[in-house]
């Protein structure tokens, strides 16, 4: 494990390499970015209100073929007093080493290693004195899906679960998915490293050029972050299938889970301007259903207008995509405090 260091996204952004040892690949490691809250001036600490968020941890994780370069977003927890953390997961941006076959993984929960010595980090790292931080974890996409499994198998380590369009369903449904899992895992038992059909048309990428916010987009590296996505190989797609089933057999997150996804989805072989205006990854209706299936306090917001990333959508999707965020916390926070004060009067 490294010290922190400049990160590529500039002045207020760190980075740590995260040792995972090796595989037959070489080196692993995993890359932790913060961005830290402004100090607070006397005045504001003794007779200011409190920020929404001050005791409060953010571990964020992106999704396939992707990388944390979100610097609005990270700035949205830090304005209100949060430490923000975000994960470039093994083999993935930062992460990536020469020879490496980018994103692959066969078991989504050799995750764990990572995604614990991040919190480990955050743990130790908190200020001398300081009370204990809690931890949101916030996963997009893939990172949706990987955060979901993990916060069901550790319990009470949360505090909650944020979701931006996670992909947990097959573009195509369950029965999609039950009808595609043994062609894969014969695929699998072939090569594992056999890449599927490629049908990213590069559309989700255009959309984003084109209607999205300039101050997060601009300067994304293309060869961690490219226009369609890397190829998809059969032993990772066995991975992200088993994950679905597991989703769709019921998960116990313990913890409230917030989820923002786009009120539509498209495919289309042709690009169209309405393309700017919906998911073109996942099914979002499809996401919706399975969502349901998290855990017992699941809250859904359908933003009008977004991408499949919400916080990378047109500028009025975008804003209701915040708004709704703010919501979710501020309710969140709101009955935090309200079981903390039934806690103490029954002490």
């Amino acid at each position: 494990m490294t010290g922190w260091k400049e990160d590529i996204l500039g002045p207020g952004f760190e980075c740590m390499d995260l040792d995972l040892g090796e595989d037959a690949e070489g080196p692993l490691v995993a890359t932790l970015v913060r961005s830290l809250p402004a100090p607070r001036g006397f005045w504001e600490r003794h007779f200011g209100k409190a920020r929404l968020l001050e005791d409060i941890d953010i571990l964020y994780v992106h999704g396939w073929s992707d990388y944390f370069f979100q610097r609005t977003l990270a700035r949205f927890f830090t304005d209100r007093g949060a430490r923000f953390f975000a994960l470039d997961l093994r083999k993935y941006g930062r992460s990536l080493r020469p020879g490496q076959t980018f994103g692959y993984i066969d078991d989504l929960e050799e995750y764990d290693e990572e995604i614990g010595l991040a919190l480990d980090e955050m743990r130790g790292s908190a200020a001398p004195g300081e009370s204990p931080r809690r931890t949101l974890l916030f996963g997009h996409s893939t990172g949706g899906l990987i955060l979901s499994l993990w916060a069901d198998r550790h319990p009470g380590v949360a505090a909650g679960v944020l979701l931006n369009s996670p992909w947990l369903e097959l573009q195509i449904a369950e029965a999609g998915r039950q009808w595609i899992a043994p062609i894969v895992n014969l695929s699998v038992r072939l090569n594992p490293r056999e890449a599927g059909p490629q049908l990213d048309f590069g559309f989700y990428s255009r959309a984003q050029a084109e209607v999205g916010p300039r101050a997060d987009l601009d300067g994304v590296n293309t060869e961690w972050r490219p226009d369609r996505t890397h190829p998809v190989l059969s032993g990772w797609m066995r991975a992200i299938l088993v994950g679905h089933a597991r989703v769709a057999s019921g998960l116990d997150i313990q913890a409230p889970v917030g989820m923002l996804l786009s009120k539509r989805y498209s495919f289309r072989t042709r690009w169209s301007e309405s393309l700017t205006r919906v998911d073109t990854v996942l099914d979002v209706d499809a996401v919706a259903r399975a969502s349901l299936k998290l855990g017992a306090v699941v809250s859904i917001g359908r933003i009008d207008g977004a991408l499949h990333d919400v916080f990378l959508s047109a500028d009025e999707p975008r804003a209701e995509a915040y708004r709704r965020l703010e919501e979710w916390l501020v309710g969140w926070r709101a009955v935090d405090a309200a079981h903390a004060s039934a806690a103490s009067r029954g002490r």
